[in-house]
């Protein structure tokens, strides 16, 4: 029995490591919760369903997930250098800002935040996607709108690649929420997964062209 354990931890580790030779894309999430599959198992979050997905498809594309629960534009800040250098991912995609829009942090600074995460991972030599953050309307229609608009406006002034988010099907269903009325619950995991992987197989393709 011992042997055969390790036999196929063995074989497992080599697969994972071909795997990870043979991809071409190698994307790295910098995100918050939403991401790090806050309140699952990670093998119910989306992340670990779309690498999933990639590998038995046999698609070359390697999934970093840096995703922290709570993160905010700040935080990411003072490590996206450690993780770009650790990494050096192909492409970079940035699903941040939701924690900071809860909180009422000033628009400028987001903006601000934003776009040194986007111009940083461009420096590394990264393609990267902006996704597009919606917060709920407790901060009044004007804030709500003016954090929304931040996205396409930096997106717009870093030549960054705008991406739908993911978040906007599932939020509007409460089957498919936790408790806590914020994070989606493992019912909208596969959901997101299929999103992501035609929402991501798009981008790659416009950074091929």
């Amino acid at each position: 029995m011992t042997r055969f354990f390790l036999k196929f931890l063995v074989i497992s580790l080599l697969t994972v490591q071909s795997f990870s030779s043979f991809a071409k894309d190698k994307i790295m999430i910098i995100g918050d919760s939403l991401s790090a599959g806050y309140g699952l198992e990670q093998a119910q979050a989306w992340v670990n369903l779309l690498q999933n997905k990639y590998v038995a498809e046999q698609k070359p594309i390697e999934i970093i997930n840096t995703a922290i629960s709570g993160q905010t534009t700040d935080n990411a800040l003072l490590k996206i250098g450690a993780w770009l250098a650790a990494h050096k991912p192909s492409h970079v995609l940035i699903e941040l800002g939701g924690n900071d829009g809860i909180r009422g942090f000033p628009i400028k600074l987001l903006q601000k935040h934003l776009t040194e995460l986007v111009t940083k991972s461009q420096r590394s030599g990264a393609h990267v996607a902006l996704m597009e953050i919606q917060i709920p309307p407790n901060l009044g229609p004007r804030y709500t709108k003016m954090f929304t608009d931040s996205y396409s406006k930096v997106a717009n002034s870093t030549e960054a690649y705008l991406m739908p988010y993911f978040m906007v099907p599932i939020a509007v269903n409460p089957d498919l929420m936790q408790d806590d009325n914020l994070h989606p619950n493992a019912k909208a995991q596969p959901i997101i997964r299929d999103f992501m992987d035609k929402e991501i197989s798009t981008w790659l393709k416009q950074t091929k062209q």
